[in-house]
């Protein structure tokens, strides 16, 4: 009798996890590569090395205490990208305090949910950014700034909220500018933050980040130091970092992406952190690449195809470039060749994960296949364990089946901050993550995320994957991009719609003639019935797809509310 291999893999590893707070492993590289070039900020004109940086964020620290911050505390910070942000997150790490990663996309209802549900003591902003326009946000959620002292208001609205740091040189009501604030740091000794620093535990909280959900409210994602240090040490090691590595970070801050994968990456190993600009431009990207000779670049696969088909793309040397993370959704074959080829990463890596896992799961290695490269998520991170499970009976599945991938190690969130029963449903009784997405796992532990369990499209009794159908349409010769999603049907329950995204240079095509690519090449039942053209997708700022946005404008536009 065979016996079948069950779908579980645990990451063999000699290097040890590090048992060592933020605060701590931030010191000992500052100590060990003062002159090194820590954090490049081209549109801030800022280049610190680790010793100026250091200086910088112990100046801070000893302003957070100045002003009353104690360890436990909670201090928001809502901004895109800059030094001020980096600063603020080894801060907080030193004195103990936790800090609350806002949404920069987030506007009035979701700031002060997310602000009253983490009891935010201290809010860190960006004046303006994009179209927010964050402080005139804030006076309207809190009009008590128009008459408050700083650092002393009291609102109705954000009741724990009691002193908000503005990042503009503008003096605003009721406000601190950063650079006053900091000013503060004069009143108090450095030794009084080496004497919190001392007390503080790897397995404290230090960072809650809010969940986007599809539905409800979102959620706050409580990580410790342990979690999130050790997963930016171990993604930086699959890629070999050094002191020597340059790493261009376009990705988000307020995301574990920008924040841990990025920030926590180059730290735990001496390497340099470069922000472009405060989001995402492909161009200032290139540019960046080329100045600063970087050695690697990190990014969700549609920032890579911008930077690609930019019209100055061939005018950049990228030869310097050498590995880089592409996560958040799995990489076309067509755009992974040309990252290998035209931008010169041919060690650049695919990572998974979830915020509740701070973030990633599993990756793939530099010499890995190119088929497992864009076909995967690679296999299980040092010291975690995956397995996939029967989203029914919740037995572990054979090697091959699908079912739900779930996660368990360090990197396991605590717990969604007040939230009991978030965090029951979420960690089961054995430790286990339960991800929520379908995924399959191959006899050499290479994991395929096939889909979400709620992105699963039931039509007339068929379990339909739209991941296997987007795989397909990406053969196509003129389309670049493409997300397939469920839409309601009286006669199959579901039926498929494709939102196809076509090259800049392509010849237009038609829903017929896509169909007819489509038969005899896949099942019947999975050809969509639905086809929308569009030049982007709706998405979160991290750069996820978000299809259930997808799904009610579908729903809209083609009349089947009523369905």
């Amino acid at each position: 009798m065979s016996i079948t291999q069950p779908s579980y893999t645990s990451g063999a590893s000699n290097t040890p996890l590090l048992g060592m707070t933020i605060g701590d492993k931030f010191d000992e590289t500052c100590a060990t590569y003062p002159d090194n070039d820590a954090l490049i900020v081209h549109y801030q004109d800022i280049h610190w090395s680790y010793a100026q940086l250091q200086e910088k964020v112990e100046q801070c620290a000893r302003a957070l205490l100045a002003v009353g911050i104690e360890p436990g505390d909670r201090i928001g910070i809502w901004s895109p990208n800059t030094a001020q942000w980096t600063v603020t997150q080894f801060a907080t790490a030193k004195v103990g305090a936790i800090l609350v990663n806002i949404n920069p996309a987030y506007r009035l209802h979701e700031l002060e949910y997310a602000l009253n549900q983490s009891g935010t003591r201290f809010l860190v902003t960006a004046d303006t950014f994009k179209s927010s326009n964050y402080t005139q946000m804030l006076l309207e959620l809190a009009p008590e700034l128009h008459e408050c002292e700083k650092g002393h208001l009291k609102s109705a609205k954000l009741k724990t909220l009691e002193c908000i740091i503005n990042l503009s040189d503008t003096q605003h009501p009721g406000m601190w500018r950063w650079d006053d604030f900091v000013e503060e740091a004069d009143k108090v000794d450095l030794q009084q933050v080496k004497d919190i620093q001392v007390t503080l535990q790897f397995d404290d909280p230090i960072n809650i980040q809010y969940t986007s959900g599809t539905t409800g409210f979102p959620k706050g994602a409580t990580l410790s130091h342990h979690n999130i240090l050790n997963n930016g040490f171990f993604v930086a090691e699959s890629q070999n970092f050094t002191h020597k590595d340059r790493v261009i970070i376009p990705v988000p801050l307020y995301h574990c992406f920008g924040m841990v994968m990025g920030n926590l990456g180059c730290v735990t190993h001496g390497s340099t952190m470069i922000y472009p600009t405060d989001g995402f431009e492909p161009k200032a990207v290139l540019e960046a690449v080329q100045k600063e000779k970087a050695t690697a670049l990190y990014g969700v696969p549609t920032m890579f195809i911008a930077e690609l088909e930019h019209p100055d793309f061939s005018n950049y040397d990228l030869s310097s470039l050498r590995t880089g993370i592409m996560a958040g959704s799995i990489c076309p074959a067509e755009v992974m060749k040309a990252v290998n080829s035209k931008m010169n990463m041919k060690e650049v890596q695919i990572a998974y994960g979830m915020t509740e896992t701070s973030p990633v799961s599993t990756q793939t290695a530099a010499d890995d296949p190119f088929d497992k490269q864009v076909t995967t998520v690679g296999r299980t991170q040092p010291h975690l364990e995956s397995k996939i499970i029967d989203p029914l009976t919740g037995r572990v599945s054979p090697r091959g089946e699908i079912g739900e991938l779930c996660t368990r190690g360090y990197s396991v969130m605590i717990k969604y901050w007040n939230n009991e029963e978030g965090t029951k449903k979420a960690i089961d009784d054995n430790g286990w993550m339960h991800t929520e997405d379908l995924a399959t796992m191959d006899e050499e532990g290479y994991i395929q995320i096939v889909g979400r369990i709620k992105d699963m499209v039931i039509r007339g009794g068929e379990n339909v994957y739209p991941k296997e159908i987007e795989e397909f349409l990406y053969t196509h010769p003129n389309i670049t991009d493409v997300q397939v999603t469920g839409v309601p049907d009286k006669k199959y329950g579901e039926e498929l719609i494709a939102w196809v995204k076509l090259g800049v240079d392509s010849e237009s095509v038609t829903e017929n003639q896509l169909r007819e690519f489509c038969k005899g090449q896949i099942t019947h039942f999975k050809i969509p019935r639905y086809f929308k053209f569009v030049e982007e997708f709706p998405m979160t700022v991290t750069g996820k797809i978000q299809k259930f946005k997808m799904r009610e404008i579908s729903i809209k536009e083609l009349g089947l509310d009523d369905i």
